[in-house]
């Protein structure tokens, strides 16, 4: 039995054509994909802000050397056993002006609640570069941590004496040419001023109007006048003399803070909470897991920072049950907080040293002030 008859032959079936709205449906997705892929390498002028690490200040961190340290010690003073922690919370920006992210790691951020977008001027003002911007930020931790330290001392019943100086002269600002780096600023209009607060209040007060400035220099004074420059921040009008300022005390006793590769003020607040609990017999926090964040200065009034929703994300990936948010960013928070992180809002350190009693007594949490719209 044969199963082909060889004489037959056999016609291959006719090729279907591409219909015109299928072949232009293919041309339309290699287009997409070739402006995907162009623009994906092309430069953008937005960076990433995501969380960063978080530090427990009543535990350890690595100094410079690579050394794990306890992040706090105190010499010169009994010091007392800790528990739980009082954790500082960061940020970390992805991209810079020498190199931003693609669109695609934008696209995929701007999708991402833990993330945010910003313009890089928000983050790296025009003229500004990267090393500039890291020296000034290490420059505010270092008058943080003096801030943070007079706070909680002065907190305990201790004196401490304050001297105000300028760090550094902005090139181009209203003070250069008339202040010098290691000035000591001793009064302004009159009114002596041993922060940095106290100084930017009379300057905006005058609104433009030259202060004048008594100075230290080389151990002689003399009097310096600055008109100051009007600038922008937060939308709102502010006047600059241009120039960076520390604070100095006279502790009684020594405390060292380290925690290295990390700038900026916004860990003062925690820092006071790190120090008053080294010095002081119990555990603050009631042996829990708090995180927090704000600046703060000598006198214990708590400020805002940036990127707090970032900060709340990094606190519940620390696993913390709650977390102390400065009063002036609670426009932020209001409807962006994290899976069941409990959010109290603090203006001043009594107000966060009063959240931290009620945890650790289980006392009313309900009556203690939360962020609410504005």
């Amino acid at each position: 039995m044969a199963l082909f008859d060889e004489n037959t032959t056999i016609q291959p079936a006719p090729r279907q054509r591409m219909s015109r709205r299928a072949l232009a449906g293919v041309w339309a997705l290699a287009v997409a994909m070739v402006v995907l892929l162009v623009i994906t390498f092309l430069p953008t002028s937005y960076v990433i802000q995501q969380p960063g690490p978080v530090y427990n200040t009543l535990g350890s961190a690595t100094n410079a050397d690579g050394d794990e340290v306890p992040l706090i010690s105190v010499d010169g003073a009994e010091t007392y056993p800790t528990d739980g922690s009082l954790d500082l919370l960061t940020v970390q920006v992805q991209g810079n002006r020498e190199h931003t992210p693609s669109w695609f790691e934008l696209a995929m951020a701007w999708f991402d609640p833990s993330k945010a977008v910003l313009p890089i001027d928000a983050v790296f003002p025009a003229g500004q570069t990267t090393e500039q911007r890291n020296e000034e930020s290490a420059a505010m931790m270092v008058d943080s941590q003096q801030e943070a330290t007079a706070a909680a001392l002065s907190e305990l019943g201790y004196d401490v004496g304050a001297t105000l100086s300028v760090h550094s002269v902005v090139e181009g600002g209203a003070a250069e040419g008339v202040l010098q780096e290691g000035d000591l600023i001793l009064s302004a209009d009159g009114q002596p001023v041993t922060d940095a607060t106290a100084l930017r209040k009379v300057i905006n007060d005058g609104a433009g109007a030259a202060v004048e400035l008594v100075i230290e220099r080389d151990g002689a004074q003399q009097t310096v006048s600055v008109t100051p420059k009007e600038s922008t921040a937060d939308g709102k009008t502010v006047w600059l003399i241009g120039v960076t300022l520390i604070t100095d005390y006279d502790f009684p006793i020594d405390v060292t803070i380290q925690l290295n590769n990390v700038g900026g003020p916004s860990a003062g607040m925690m820092f006071a909470l790190g120090i008053i609990d080294t010095l002081t017999p119990g555990e603050l926090n009631g042996g829990e897991q708090v995180a927090g964040t704000g600046t703060i200065t000598a006198d214990g009034t708590v400020g805002p920072i940036g990127g707090i929703r970032q900060k709340m994300w990094g606190a519940v990936d620390a696993g913390a049950d709650w977390f102390l948010a400065p009063d002036d960013n609670c426009d932020e928070v209001v409807g962006h907080i994290p899976g069941d992180l409990r959010v109290f809002s603090v203006k001043t350190l009594d107000d966060s040293l009063e959240v931290l009693d009620t945890i650790s007594d289980g006392g009313d949490l309900d009556a203690l002030p939360t962020c609410t719209a504005r």
